[in-house]
């Protein structure tokens, strides 16, 4: 099959398609920073013929382009649904058959954050698409090249402190980016899950806490973990997102860690017992997505880079 990916050097975009080509599929790398290649297309999304020249030839498309905070005209508006309609308007001319949109779990209309609601307005935009659509509302998702594993470990490397999110420990459900490319290939290569919207979270659940604290251990670190109300939290985010080139927290992640992340916002269809995400968030799983050990240091800075 041909395969096109948005976001395809992003984090899930970059799994997605190492999976995809090792099984031999053909893949085309559609990534906002310039790369060459023959099949790999610089775009942002804003350019209708251009991702419908991308689509020449595909049979299904992997809508995984997003951003966790706006910069200059990099806007949730524009990226996530006015990307997200020239993504379907694009896929309808050339007549991709299967589309799959990579969401969030809590992702809903008319909660306050710009950043739910511009996820959920690109899901009723597939589902409003007339294409055989698959949504995935997936959790906090970890592995190699992640935020979650890179960001905890070079906090948990620079600083003896840790502040947890809110007075009131929440719980979340770790997902392995390879349960996720799973579900994702399932739907992009078999053409399951056929007009759903699914939920997609880790097989445990835990407190935030023993999350880092797990990640700690793996390090051999030992931090002192203490509650930060929510808009302390939020304070620090608006440093980060001003001083950072990528944010030690962005205000968006502020949000989702203070809801928590185990529920889905809206009703979704049941998953098939294999599609079942299995993997734990064990000491060998926090491994295998560990970066090199670092700091933070000044070249994290906006203005080193």
């Amino acid at each position: 099959m041909k395969i096109a990916i948005t976001g395809a050097h992003g984090f899930i975009g970059s799994h997605l398609a190492q999976r995809l080509t090792s099984e031999g599929h053909e893949v085309v790398l559609i990534d906002c920073a310039n790369r060459n290649g023959e099949n790999c297309f610089s775009s942002d999304l804003s350019n209708l013929p251009r991702l419908v020249n991308a689509f020449k030839g595909c049979d299904a498309v992997a809508h995984c382009a997003g951003i966790n905070r706006e910069i200059g005209n990099q806007t949730y508006q524009r990226v996530h649904v006015e990307g997200t309609r020239n993504v379907v308007e694009a896929a309808k001319a050339i007549g991709v058959r299967k589309i799959v949109l990579m969401s969030f779990l809590r992702a809903r209309p008319g909660c306050g954050s710009p950043y739910h609601e511009s996820k959920w307005k690109a899901e009723e935009i597939f589902r409003n698409s007339g294409l055989d659509y698959t949504i995935i509302k997936a959790g906090v998702v970890y592995g190699r090249g992640d935020h979650m594993l890179d960001h905890l470990s070079h906090a948990l490397h620079t600083f003896p402190l840790f502040a947890l999110v809110g007075l009131k420990g929440k719980t979340v459900r770790p997902l392995a980016v390879e349960d996720l490319v799973h579900v994702m290939r399932a739907a992009l290569v078999d053409r399951r899950l056929r007009r759903q919207t699914i939920a997609l979270l880790g097989a445990e659940e835990i407190h935030l806490k023993e999350a880092v604290r797990r990640v700690a251990k793996v390090l051999d670190k030992r931090p002192l973990m203490f509650p930060l109300p929510v808009w302390c939290h939020q304070l620090m985010a608006k440093v980060f997102e001003l001083t950072m080139a990528v944010p030690l927290t962005s205000m968006a992640q502020v949000r989702i860690l203070s809801e928590g992340v185990v529920e889905p916002s809206c009703p979704v269809t049941p998953l098939p017992y294999d599609l079942v995400p299995t993997r734990r968030f064990t000491p060998e799983q926090i491994k295998s997505g560990l970066p090199a050990p670092g700091s933070f240091c000044i070249n994290d800075l906006r203005w080193c880079q």
